[in-house]
């Protein structure tokens, strides 16, 4: 058996070797047609690696976290720096914990309501959307200082980076739009309307297309980040006041929640129709997938975390996991552990660590 070192020594590059076969193979335009995001002849293994567990998840231990007992929001995992990023919104800071140590190295501070992360590991950057200051702001990798801020977004939320057009794209939840950020420059170049409230957005590399939850459409948008325009619209029957979502791409499924039923969409990405939908926590916030062993979490502010594996399209439950406050969740893709923020054990926060 490998160490865990000797593991991740050979994951890492592993995943980086995927990202540029798949930087190397996508389109240079976003391909959305009225009833497909996905290109012709599209052809990906989307089956669990041997090995994977189907079990439910364990607690491994609770991690003390610093600041006050307030409410944290999105995370992001930089799998080459071993690095996890929370924000902790209330606190106005971003919190940096070692994954390999198991142990916080530093927090960020001057993020006010920080909502939305996303770390750009090629522009050595963490991208913090600060909703109280109604900005973006830069964060070096290295120095973990601030080096930039982008202004006039009303209330930034969730963040994605087009890597060909070294683009961010931000969930302007109020202002109903997506900013769109030069990542070479950092500044803003772009506002694109939606016509309705930003959920959150992601980035799909084999349609090179740029896809964002309409929530109070009950649509998912996509956007060609090579012209900031909007290319297709596609309604989602069965969701309410969609929010979270996020995406298997070999298997081409969009796994989307709606805040305003609880209920969680498998949307087929080669025909953009919806194949189930299934009852998750109340008020469901953010999701986040194992790709190698197509393990899906979805949190939800009621405080389930539901976990379910994906057959395919089909999706089998592995169980739940209840504990107050629980709307936030990442994984490690080297190691498969799960990453619970609470805001309030016995008074303190915890960073729970949960492996299935």
């Amino acid at each position: 058996m490998k160490t865990r070192q000797g593991f991740c020594s050979l994951v890492v590059p592993m995943l980086m070797g995927i990202r540029h076969a798949s930087l190397m193979a996508q389109p240079t335009g976003c391909i959305a047609t009225a009833s497909s995001l996905t290109p012709s002849g599209w052809s990906a293994n989307a089956d669990a690696v041997s090995g994977a567990v189907r079990g439910p998840l364990r607690v491994v231990r609770d991690v003390p976290l610093p600041g006050p007992a307030n409410r944290f929001d999105y995370q992001s995992i930089d799998p080459a720096r071993g690095r996890l990023y929370m924000s902790h919104m209330n606190a106005g800071r971003v919190v940096v914990f070692d994954l390999d140590s198991s142990r916080v190295v530093a927090e960020v501070s001057g993020t006010p309501r920080v909502t939305g992360l996303w770390v750009v590991p090629e522009h050595h950057t963490v991208y913090a959307s600060a909703a109280g200051s109604h900005d973006v702001a830069a964060i070096d990798e290295q120095t973990l200082k601030i080096v930039a801020r982008i202004g006039g977004i009303r209330f930034p939320d969730g963040i994605a980076y087009a890597p060909l057009e070294h683009k961010l794209f931000v969930s302007d939840e109020a202002g109903g739009a997506d900013a769109v950020i030069d990542a070479r420059t950092n500044k803003k170049i772009g506002m694109i309307e939606l016509g309705g409230e930003a959920g959150n957005t992601h980035y799909d590399s084999p349609s090179h297309c740029i896809l964002v939850a309409v929530q109070t459409r009950n649509q998912l948008v996509a956007i060609d980040p090579a012209s900031d325009k909007i290319v297709a619209r596609y309604d989602l029957p069965g969701s309410d006041h969609p929010h979270g979502f996020t995406l298997d791409e070999p298997g081409r499924l969009a796994f989307i929640s709606g805040e305003g039923n609880g209920k969680l969409l498998v949307v087929d990405l080669r025909t953009m129709k919806v194949l189930s939908t299934h009852t998750v926590g109340d008020d469901p916030d953010v999701l986040a997938l194992d790709p190698a062993w197509r393990r899906l979490y979805v949190a939800a502010e009621s405080g389930l975390l539901s976990s379910v594996v994906a057959d395919g399209p089909v999706l089998h439950p592995v169980g739940e996991i209840r504990a107050q406050h629980a709307h936030t969740v990442s994984v490690d893709p080297r190691t498969h552990r799960v990453y619970l923020p609470l805001e309030n054990i016995d008074g303190h926060p915890v960073l729970r660590i949960l492996s299935p």
